[in-house]
């Protein structure tokens, strides 16, 4: 199942994904107009779908992940006000401090053991505007977390009840929501029922090759759409890539479920294997440690020794390694991986 426009298996990431030769027929195939101006069919007909899929007003077609959650932000929130958010969240830890540059907002981060701030340490934490403090305007949350695990909806319910006391919107970078949906047996819907706003990924496990979505009420979008503008996301006749994002959201969540098949196959692989320890998860993210890779030249040398058998890996931060399972990563591919991991680690013992 590998890509067969790839000579190396590619373990980094679920962006690293190629697109469908369906979905480079139906790029090259695309209707388009200016989106712009808003008259890109294509564009129109995958906003459209995603709303409905989330069971939302609307939604809005941006490049990547990052500028949908940073977009966010920058319509929720007031300038000098305060976001509250996981210390291990993406937009804290993997989008270059954009928070501060764009929305002018001072980002807050606390506790997130599991994925998600525990009711308390948040409700310690929110605050209304007075000499000394700037007001919360806006709690964000992650699901899928990034650090492998779907988030529980009992658990996003308990802080949406408290964004709701407080009157507070929630924002839910959903980067991987149809991976979280899949490990959680429910609905994508159910998940960003619990949001007032959704950012999810098109380039990740669902295989387009780029582009992201932001959905919410429709007031909320109109303006988002206005700051895009200000960003500048808009994107001429973006319907050539859009097309890629309807095949995604129409055939891939169904095969998630594949991914974390695989995943948890390979941690099983992994944990045979002397000096590993692996972190369990329950998307298509597989973590573990190894005794010896907090030394930089080691994480080297067996990143270096993994690249030798055509097989790309991210070296470790400090000791955790990261293994991704996607569409591109077969059983085949993945007898491979795990074949590698207990020939180099075995070595290198």
């Amino acid at each position: 199942m590998q890509d067969p426009n790839k000579q190396y298996i590619d373990v980094r990431s679920d962006t690293v994904t190629a697109p469908t030769e369906a979905m480079r027929r139906a790029m090259a195939g695309a209707e388009v107009g200016d989106d712009v101006y808003g008259d890109d069919p294509t564009v129109q007909r995958l906003e459209k779908l995603g709303a409905e899929l989330l069971g939302k007003e609307a939604a809005l077609f941006v490049p990547s992940g990052t500028f949908g959650n940073q977009l966010a932000l920058f319509t929720w929130c007031q300038r000098g006000s305060e976001v509250i958010l996981g210390e291990g969240c993406h937009i804290i830890q993997h989008e270059a401090g954009a928070a501060s540059v764009i929305a002018g907002v001072q980002t807050r981060p606390i506790p997130d053991s599991g994925g998600i701030p525990s009711p308390r340490d948040l409700a310690e934490r929110l605050r209304k505007r007075d000499l000394h403090a700037p007001a919360t305007s806006l709690i964000t949350l992650e699901n899928a977390h990034s650090l492998g695990r779907a988030v529980s909806l009992t658990s996003m319910d308990e802080i949406k009840k408290i964004a709701d006391q407080w009157k507070l919107p929630v924002h839910l970078d959903g980067a991987r929501l149809f991976n979280a949906a899949a490990a959680l047996n429910c609905g994508a819907e159910e998940l960003a029922g619990r949001a007032d706003s959704v950012m999810f990924c098109l380039s990740k496990g669902l295989c387009a090759p780029v582009g992201s979505l932001l959905a919410g009420r429709a007031d909320f979008i109109k303006e988002a759409r206005y700051k895009r503008k200000i960003l500048g996301g808009g994107m001429r006749q973006a319907g050539i890539i859009a097309a890629a994002g309807i095949i995604a959201l129409t055939g891939h969540p169904s095969l998630l479920g594949e991914d974390h098949r695989r995943a948890r196959e390979l941690e099983g692989i992994l944990e045979q294997i002397p000096g590993i320890s692996v972190e369990k998860g329950n998307i298509n993210m597989v973590f573990f440690r190894w005794k010896s890779a907090g030394d930089p030249a080691v994480g080297e040398a067996l990143t270096k020794a993994f690249r030798r058998r055509r097989i790309i890996i991210n070296p470790p931060e400090k000791d955790l390694f990261r293994f991704v399972i996607h569409y591109w990563i077969g059983d085949g591919e993945l007898a491979a991986v795990a074949e590698a991991a207990a020939a180099i680690f075995g070595e290198a013992e």
